[in-house]
């Protein structure tokens, strides 16, 4: 079986409600009025540099405001927090001076939307993608990665992951790449927020463990 099928849109099923009781929702702001974007080929081609080769992302069929760019931030957060917008399918990271680093991002399908506070726990590069037990009961076919898919191109995590952790405990929410890029945009993930394999490995650069995150509310 091709294992790009293997997306995040039935991953951990059943968990969208454990983030979203972790605090009260932050209420949406103004946060941009100016956006500066440097060449998307730059920012998008292969990069052969990893352990598995990141294919080069064809931006031409991409709406160009979920490309990377810089842009002014009104919002109230810190430099160094992550602030998610599932409305406007964007991330950013909030950085010194009154800029962000926006991305483009994939959110959680109807059912699956959460919102509230967490924090970066831990980070991993080319992470290990383990199926939950009631996602291979649906699914017997995915009973030989119970012991986890190891990273790579096609698994379902991407490139890197960040894991949300509420306090000590891990909510089983992620930041992370994708197998399907033409997913950024989109809401089919089962909760978790997805990026282009280039931005994860550019966020997990620049994010530090313990890095606060801000998911807002659906409007």
């Amino acid at each position: 079986m091709r294992l790009s099928t293997l997306s995040r849109r039935s991953f951990i099923a059943g968990a969208p409600l454990a983030l979203a009781a972790c605090s009260t929702p932050t209420v949406r702001s103004n946060l941009v009025v100016a956006s500066y974007q440097p060449s998307a080929s730059s920012i998008y081609g292969e990069i052969d540099t990893e352990p598995f080769p990141v294919p080069a992302i064809d931006t031409s069929e991409i709406d160009p405001e979920l490309l990377r760019q810089t842009v002014d931030y009104e919002g109230p957060h810190a430099p160094g927090t992550i602030v998610v917008d599932p409305d406007a399918r964007f991330l950013y990271h909030v950085r010194d001076g009154g800029r962000a680093t926006r991305y483009g991002v994939g959110v959680g399908r109807e059912g699956f939307a959460w919102s509230g506070r967490a924090r970066v726990g831990r980070k991993a590069e080319w992470p290990t993608w383990t199926p939950p037990a009631s996602m291979i009961k649906r699914r017997p076919d995915l009973k030989e990665y119970a012991g986890g898919m190891p990273g790579g191109i096609e698994n379902p995590l991407g490139a890197r992951a960040l894991y949300l952790y509420d306090g000590d405990r891990d909510t089983l929410f992620r930041l992370h790449g994708t197998n399907e890029p033409e997913s950024i945009g989109q809401a089919v993930s089962s909760g978790c927020i997805r990026l282009f394999n280039q931005d994860i490995i550019d966020l997990h650069r620049r994010v530090a463990v313990g890095a606060p995150v801000v998911v807002l509310q659906h409007s």
